[in-house]
């Protein structure tokens, strides 16, 4: 669902790391309706099912989806939901949250704190998701080394990517997205 994960993300991003933590997001950045994978569905809420956009788990590499089940299915066991919240974007997607970044924040280095541009998107790229509700992050961001899942943006506590083995040490993480601009 492309258009709710985009939004979804601008909606994050607008109200900060703040809001996210204290759980007031939790609603908007659950998907409606998930399979039972965890993963949002096609078509749902849509008076034409067949003129749903791609899932926000299409496009994403195999490897990263097959850890995030693993998270999935024992942050379930522990009686936490964890889904995702946005996946893979087009690029015309992400320059589109680039250029809603820069209209919101009026400021180039703003705005580039929080959104990558197309070409350095691991969401483009297909290798990162943006994980909710706010329980759910947290649990990863406790327990995804042990899938090999990191948070990478010290600013967003909901992506991660997978940049370890499972069972690995994740790093350091960078203070935010500007540093991927050229």
């Amino acid at each position: 669902m492309p258009a709710l994960v985009v939004g979804t993300t601008a909606a994050v991003t607008a109200v900060g790391a703040a809001a996210f933590a204290s759980g007031a997001l939790d609603s908007v950045l659950a998907p409606p309706a998930l399979s039972d994978a965890g993963h949002p569905q096609d078509g749902v809420g849509l008076a034409d099912p067949a003129a749903a956009p791609p899932r926000a788990v299409d496009g994403l590499d195999a490897e990263l989806l097959r850890r995030f089940d693993a998270a999935r299915a024992a942050a379930t066991e522990d009686g936490v939901d964890l889904t995702i919240t946005s996946g893979h974007r087009t690029a015309e997607q992400q320059q589109s949250l680039v250029d809603d970044a820069l209209a919101r924040y009026g400021s180039q280095d703003e705005a580039h704190r929080w959104v990558a541009p197309v070409d350095g998107s691991a969401h483009v790229a297909g290798t990162a998701i943006d994980v909710g509700p706010t329980d759910g992050a947290y649990w990863l961001l406790e327990h995804g080394a042990e899938f090999g899942l990191c948070q990478v943006f010290a600013n967003e506590v909901w992506h991660f990517e997978a940049t370890i083995e499972p069972g690995g040490t994740c790093g350091p993480t960078v203070p935010d997205a500007s540093g991927l601009w050229h």
